[in-house]
C-alpha cells in the first residue's frame, strides 16, 4: 500500500510490463482496459501481464528551477548542485508557460486545434531551437465516472510504464504527417517527437505523471516493442518497459495550469549521451489530499525537426 515518506519523496507503486510467456510480440488494444497487475490478460485487448512494483518517486518541486520558455531559450540552468534536468540529459523539461486558452476553451476542439496548436508549436520551437514543428494529435484526459474505462471519450490517466514511440513508429509518423516532398530531407536530419503535457482546469494532484530519468535506463534490456492496435485497423508501435534495477523516478507535485512538461518520446541522435526517450506513467500519489478533483490534462504530440 502507498504511504508517504517525506514531502520530497513518496513511496508508491508503478506497474511494469511482463513479456508474453510464449515469446510472441506484445500487442495492446488502445481502447482496452488498463491491465490489472498479476491478472491474466484478455486476448481481445492484450497478450501480456503487468506487475506492481513498490518504489520511491522523488518530488522535484523546490529542488529545480522551472524556467520560462524565454529563460530556457537563453540557456538558464537549473539550480546548481543538482543534476541537470533537460530534454537532452534526463529526457524531460518543466517550464512555466501560461496558455491563452481558458479552462473552458479546452472543451472546444476548434480552439484546441487552431489556437492551442499554434501556441504549442511556438513553445516547442523556442524551447528546443528547432526550425519546424508539426502536431499530429492530442489527447484530453478527464476521468468521467459516468463512462466506462473502455469508452474513447473517457481517456483516463495511463498507470502503466511505457514509452510512446519506437524508431519504426516515429519514422511512420514523419511519412504520414510531413509534406511528402519534404520527407526524404526531414528523415535525413535530426528529428524528435515531444509530448507537451499540461494540467487544465485544476492542479494535477490526482494521478500525476512520473518520469524515469533516461540516464538510469538500460534500453537494450528494459524496452520491448509492442504493437498498438487502433479501431481503424491501423497498427502503431510503442515500447513496453520492464522493471529496471537502476530506474530513478521523479515528478513535480501539483503541477499548475501555467506549467507544462516536455516529454521526449523519440530522438534520432545516437551519441551515447543524449536522451532518446522517457519512460513515464501516471501513479497514485499518497500525499494527494482527500477529495482532490480528478486530474484533467491535455497532451499534444509534436514532430520536431532541426536544420
Amino acid at each position: 500500500m502507498a504511504s508517504s515518506l517525506s514531502p520530497d519523496t513518496v513511496r508508491t507503486t508503478l506497474n511494469y510490463f511482463v513479456p508474453p510467456q510464449d515469446g510472441s510480440k506484445p500487442y495492446t488494444d488502445i481502447n482496452g482496459p488498463l491491465p490489472v497487475p498479476g491478472q491474466d490478460p484478455d486476448p481481445k485487448h492484450r497478450n501480456w501481464k503487468a506487475v506492481s512494483v513498490d518504489l520511491d518517486i522523488h518530488n522535484l518541486r523546490g529542488h529545480i528551477k522551472i524556467p520560462s520558455v524565454d529563460e530556457l531559450a537563453q540557456k538558464i540552468d537549473n539550480n546548481p548542485g543538482l543534476d541537470e534536468v533537460s530534454l537532452d540529459t534526463s529526457g524531460f523539461q518543466f517550464l512555466h508557460h501560461k496558455s491563452t486558452l481558458s479552462a473552458n476553451d479546452f472543451n472546444d476542439e476548434d480552439k484546441i486545434q487552431q489556437d492551442y496548436y499554434d501556441e504549442t508549436i511556438e513553445l516547442v520551437k523556442k524551447a528546443t531551437g528547432a526550425n519546424r514543428a508539426i502536431i499530429f494529435d492530442h489527447t484530453i484526459r478527464r476521468g468521467k465516472p459516468s463512462l466506462t474505462a473502455t469508452d474513447p471519450k473517457n481517456r483516463t490517466p495511463v498507470s502503466i510504464v511505457h514509452v510512446d514511440q519506437t524508431p519504426a513508429s516515429a519514422e511512420r509518423r514523419v511519412r504520414r504527417h510531413a509534406p511528402p516532398e519534404l520527407v526524404p530531407e526531414l528523415l535525413s536530419k535530426r528529428y524528435q517527437i515531444i509530448n507537451v503535457w499540461r494540467p487544465i482546469e485544476n492542479p494535477a494532484l490526482d494521478y500525476p505523471l512520473a518520469l524515469c530519468d533516461y540516464r538510469t535506463v538500460n534500453p537494450d534490456r528494459d524496452l520491448v516493442p509492442s504493437t498498438l492496435k487502433y479501431p481503424d485497423g491501423k497498427d502503431g508501435e510503442t515500447y513496453n518497459v520492464r522493471e529496471g534495477e537502476n530506474h530513478k523516478w521523479v515528478y513535480v507535485r501539483g503541477m499548475q495550469t501555467d506549467e507544462v512538461m516536455l516529454i521526449k518520446c523519440y530522438d534520432t541522435i545516437r551519441d551515447g549521451k543524449t536522451a532518446i526517450f522517457t519512460p513515464h506513467s501516471a501513479f497514485k500519489d499518497p500525499s494527494t489530499p482527500k477529495d482532490t478533483p480528478l486530474r484533467q490534462s491535455i497532451e499534444v504530440r509534436v514532430l520536431v525537426f532541426y536544420p
